[in-house]
């Protein structure tokens, strides 16, 4: 085992591009014995990478093929491996470190509840889960007032679900291609994406429809608002064929994440309300990724005034310090349950070492204005320069995104909207990102990188000279993407 890594306030110098060096060499974290030991250890990243090689076995990787970084410590939004480099977070890891690396106050609420009562089952009333719970449920549109803890996204989706089913006597589930929901069973079934491909059969009620993407529309759309309508009526059409009275529910990212950062065009989401309604579908609302403030908004249906039956949630409720997630159940779906019992649990569902930091998100959240903030930064900051580098770069062909939440597309060619990269590249096919990835490390940014696009999504608390370099970063890394045009 290796010791526990505590960054000092030494650390903080790495903010400033100019002093990454000298603060790499300043650098110290505390082992387990109290003795303090340089940042640039060596040897304390020969034996982390010696453990993880022979016993760690990794999730979605050919594990011969992978050589994972060691990571030393990390404070906002900056993180270091064992040789000193810096290197800003812009994926906030998978897009659920909202609040930043070692965040004080997550980091004592953890502590002081630690402290105090690290466990208690789930059948029991517990301080922390309650006061979460309702906290949650304030900032929730509509009647979406009760909420079951889960231990992640994957699992939310599941009871999610499972809730549907159970509430309308039906049982297939309809969800799009471009989507992920999770690795568990009907998570990784509902998922659109090729990480279901090898994963099936295994829920057989789920049936995949296309959703709105008005750069590479499947409708053929000149416009948003003609994009809405035939996604709607394509939309419609499939309940049609699929047979209204089999679906229990209909599950749609509010701005589908890992599949492109795709923003719903004006009405589209509402128009999933006005069919779930027509035929008696659950409409989940699958906020994973884009909740707790990674548009500017609690939740992300709050921007587009949409109120669905069931929100799925994880990541950013506690910045992922403890494994955590949810489902919050409007009172039709929860009322349901007053005299029939629910099928389902976990033993650490609203754990109180997962909540305690919940709690102190929402603390965070209204104390920093984190909301606020971020809606200011999309707006002023990352659209414009964004737009920019729109403008500069031939191998962009659409950037797009809300708040902190963005995704830059890379193409051959403009005009003919050519991808990069093949869909679902591996290997040499994958080569050019791969070059555009390590141009990005080079420099000192962590980049997330799927299929043919750069995503921006780095943790909420980072500041405006970090956010600004950052960009600069991938503008000089889109170089080397303009360089693949001419290859």
């Amino acid at each position: 085992m290796t010791d526990t890594l505590i960054p000092t306030e030494a650390d903080e110098a790495t903010t400033d591009a100019a002093a990454t060096a000298d603060a790499a060499t300043a650098a110290s974290y505390v082992d387990r014995s109290g003795a303090r030991r340089p940042l640039t250890d060596t040897a304390a990243e020969a034996q982390v990478r010696a453990d993880d090689r022979a016993h760690v076995f990794h999730s979605w990787s050919a594990q011969a093929l992978i050589d994972p970084l060691p990571v030393a410590a990390g404070e906002g939004a900056t993180f270091w491996d064992y040789r000193g480099n810096a290197y800003l977070d812009f994926s906030s890891q998978l897009v659920n470190l909202n609040l930043g690396h070692q965040h004080p106050d997550l980091v004592a609420a953890i502590q002081q509840q630690a402290g105090r009562l690290a466990t208690i089952q789930p059948s029991m009333a517990n301080d922390v889960r309650g006061e979460l719970a309702r906290r949650i449920a304030e900032v929730a549109p509509g009647d979406l007032d009760k909420v079951f803890f889960t231990n992640g996204g994957a699992d939310a989706n599941e009871y999610a679900v499972r809730m549907a089913r159970e509430v309308t006597g039906r049982r297939k589930v309809l969800s799009m291609y471009r989507s992920y929901h999770g690795g568990t069973a009907t998570a990784i079934s509902l998922t659109g994406d090729p990480r279901r491909w090898r994963n099936e059969p295994s829920d057989g009620s789920v049936a995949h429809f296309l959703g709105p993407y008005p750069y590479r529309s499947s409708f053929h759309s000149e416009s948003a608002e003609q994009e809405t309508e035939r996604a709607l009526a394509h939309l419609e059409q499939v309940i049609t064929l699929e047979g209204a009275s089999t679906i229990a529910a209909i599950i749609i990212e509010t701005v589908v994440g890992t599949n492109g950062v795709l923003v719903p065009p004006p009405g589209y989401l509402q128009g999933v309300r006005a069919l779930a309604d027509k035929y008696g579908i659950v409409y989940i609302a699958d906020e994973v990724m884009v909740g707790f403030g990674r548009i500017g908004e609690w939740f992300a249906v709050n921007h587009f005034g949409v109120t669905p039956d069931l929100i799925t949630f994880a990541k950013g409720v506690n910045s992922g310090y403890a494994p955590l997630g949810g489902v919050v159940i409007s009172e039709r779906i929860a009322s349901h349950f007053d005299t029939v019992a629910f099928m389902g649990g976990l033993t650490y569902s609203g754990h109180p070492l997962a909540c305690a930091p919940g709690v102190a998100t929402f603390e965070v959240f209204e104390r920093d204005g984190i909301l606020e903030r971020v809606r200011d930064l999309g707006a002023r900051v990352v659209g414009p320069r964004l737009a920019e580098l729109a403008e500069k770069h031939p191998s962009v062909g659409e950037v797009r995104g809300l708040g902190l939440f963005w995704a830059i597309e890379l193409v051959r060619d403009r005009e003919t909207r050519e991808p990069l990269v093949p869909f679902n590249a591996a290997g040499a096919d994958a080569a050019p990102m791969g070059r555009v990835a390590a141009a990005c490390k080079q420099a000192g940014l962590w980049p997330f990188v799927h299929f043919n696009r750069l995503h921006v999504a780095p943790p909420l608390v980072i500041s405006e000279e970090d956010l600004v370099r950052g960009l600069d970063i991938i503008d000089a890394a889109l170089d080397v993407a303009d360089a693949e045009l001419a290859a």
